[in-house]
């Protein structure tokens, strides 16, 4: 088995097959999310091969196709008459090399072309969403989503005016694809606590989901609407008025959606590191856990929690606790308004 790191392993078996003609100049290379599902490796290892090989001359990007092979390796130019020299040759190979990837940035034009018929708003929208949820809303642009999609950029924005209007479409179809299930629930607390561990569950499903969210300048998402005109009803005939309904609402949604921005934190950093929480954990007990709770004096709580039986400071356990402890204020808060239904 070869030695070195997983980026260098994977770089050296696409320069194998480059070198042996498995893929020919102009051939598109596997993308960073193809590297990944085939080897099993975080985003940040994936970028690293690709960016491996552009820096060797191996490979370049062009527009609308991806990465492609951009020289012949190992081909030695042949003598021209004239006494042409090595880097006359190594000229000529790279404008062939050049010629052969617009071929084929031009051939997935004209086929780009010839299925923009099937080029649909919701087409669209889904292969964001894939981009997004497989490698972060970074790696999301119009380019990006066309190159998915095998289709010149400009296809694009007729059916999405721009990268606006795609998140705010993105944001609407992924609160629908779960719908809330059945009749609201008959009392205001499990009501309230439907609606939030819903979207606490969309927000996991697609980390990249609660950076979008905006509760000052509100995306105009139908389907995310829904959750907000949900809360109000569960609240509704028990003595609050319409503007506290309304922050009650927003502030249990926006209580959700700060806590759950940590799905995108810890799925960017496990890719840039290729460490998960719990190892990232376990290397932090193992180094500097002894060192931070060697000082009673100064951390005394910290020492007594040491002390005592593990505990769960995971984001579904600060949720669940964090949900409880704000519905119990929504609870005393109704008691007063005298209804007797908290």
């Amino acid at each position: 088995m070869e030695s070195g790191t997983p980026s260098e392993r994977i770089a050296a078996e696409l320069r194998r097959r480059i070198a042996a003609g498995e893929l020919k100049p102009g051939a598109r290379v596997p993308s960073t999310r193809r590297i990944m599902q085939e080897w099993g490796v975080a985003m940040a290892t994936a970028t690293k091969v690709l960016n491996r090989l552009r820096e060797e001359g191996l490979v370049r990007a062009v527009p609308g196709v991806g990465t492609v092979v951009a020289a012949r390796p190992g081909a030695s130019p042949r003598p021209a008459a004239g006494g042409a020299t090595a880097a006359t040759g190594a000229a000529a190979a790279g404008r062939d090399a050049g010629r052969d990837a617009e071929r084929a940035s031009g051939a997935a034009v004209r086929r780009g072309k010839g299925g923009e018929r099937e080029l649909g708003r919701e087409r669209i929208v889904a292969v964001a969403v894939r981009v997004a949820d497989t490698e972060g809303l970074a790696a999301l642009s119009m380019r990006r989503v066309a190159t998915e999609l095998g289709v010149a950029t400009m296809s694009l924005y007729r059916h999405v005016p721009g990268k606006d209007e795609l998140l705010r479409l993105m944001v609407d179809q992924v609160f629908g694809e779960q719908p809330f299930p059945g009749a609201p629930a008959p009392h205001w607390r499990a009501g309230l606590e439907e609606v939030s561990r819903l979207q606490w569950r969309i927000y996991r499903s697609h980390p990249w989901l609660a950076s979008t969210m905006s509760f000052t300048r509100p995306v105009l998402a139908p389907d995310a609407a829904l959750h907000t005109e949900r809360a109000m009803a569960a609240l509704a005939g028990l003595g609050l008025s319409g503007e506290e309904m309304a922050q009650a609402a927003v502030s249990l949604a926006a209580f959700t959606c700060g806590l759950a921005v940590h799905f995108e934190r810890e799925a960017q950093a496990e890719q840039d590191s290729g460490v998960s929480a719990d190892e990232w954990m376990d290397g932090l007990i193992a180094e500097d856990h002894d060192l931070l709770m060697a000082d009673p004096e100064r951390f005394p709580m910290f020492d007594a929690l040491n002390r005592g039986p593990e505990i769960d400071l995971s984001l579904d356990a600060l949720f669940e606790f964090g949900l409880a402890r704000m519905l119990d204020g929504l609870g005393a808060l109704i008691e007063a308004r005298g209804t007797g239904d908290a």
